[in-house]
């Protein structure tokens, strides 16, 4: 898989990505022999020879990124003093040193990417980058349209400000209403607190995307590797 020349660089310690445009902008970088002149140049890792200031970059290990449908009853934890299970114990052993990129409390179950590349965990999480999870929700009752506009304001429910939120009804099971969430800021189990605050229970939380990649029909406990596509989709 081709990844862009600064992000190797970065992978390979040479710089911090920033650098990295900085070193390729002064003519210090060669790609198989020649001077790169190009931003975002692509380069194979496994095939491509790459050198700054002559000396010759090293392939860095690659990151793992693996898609996991959490159940729901376990912590995204990696211990509990309670004794309550957690991920880690679902997780085949060799998943067990990845780490969860945007936490589902122990209730909740759906989409989690489990990942040892760190800067990307702190770009997926982190507020200003607003990327946009989806959630299903079983809530008691019948509930309106007209019901949601609170949330699509932006709600306050027990002193914390929460974003706006784009609501629908998607259909009944049961005696429950089924609610499709989209929400881009990931405070602590904002999906519950906004159906609090319409006077709602939450007796099931599914997350079914995160970003670019969609849950589909991955059995709750299983696992698998991203695709090309969903892997290009989340670094660039």
């Amino acid at each position: 898989m081709h990844i862009r020349l600064n992000r190797f660089l970065s992978q390979c310690g040479a710089s911090s990505r920033r650098g990295a445009d900085a070193l390729i902008a002064a003519g210090r970088v060669r790609l198989n022999g020649r001077t790169v002149s190009v931003m975002g140049e692509l380069v194979d890792p496994d095939r491509d020879r790459v050198a700054v200031d002559g000396r010759l970059l090293s392939a860095p290990r690659r990151p793992r990124y693996v898609l996991f449908h959490k159940p729901a009853g376990c912590l995204c934890s990696r211990s509990d003093p309670g004794g309550r299970p957690t991920i880690y114990d679902v997780l085949p052993p060799h998943c067990r040193a990845l780490k969860y990129a945007g936490r589902l409390d122990a209730d909740s179950e759906g989409l989690l990417l489990l990942t040892d590349d760190g800067g990307l965990i702190q770009r997926l999480t982190h507020p200003r980058h607003r990327i946009e999870r989806i959630y299903l929700a079983w809530v008691d009752g019948p509930v309106d349209p007209g019901d949601l506009a609170p949330l699509a304001r932006g709600a306050e429910f027990m002193g914390v400000r929460y974003a706006p939120a784009r609501v629908r009804v998607v259909g009944r099971d049961g005696g429950a209403t089924l609610l499709e969430f989209r929400i881009a800021e990931g405070k602590k189990r904002e999906v519950r607190q906004l159906c609090r605050s319409l006077g709602r229970r939450v007796q099931r939380l599914l997350r079914t995307s995160f970003g670019p990649l969609a849950l589909g029909g991955l059995p709750p406990g299983s696992i698998r590797d991203l695709t090309t596509g969903e892997l290009a989709g989340l670094v660039g």
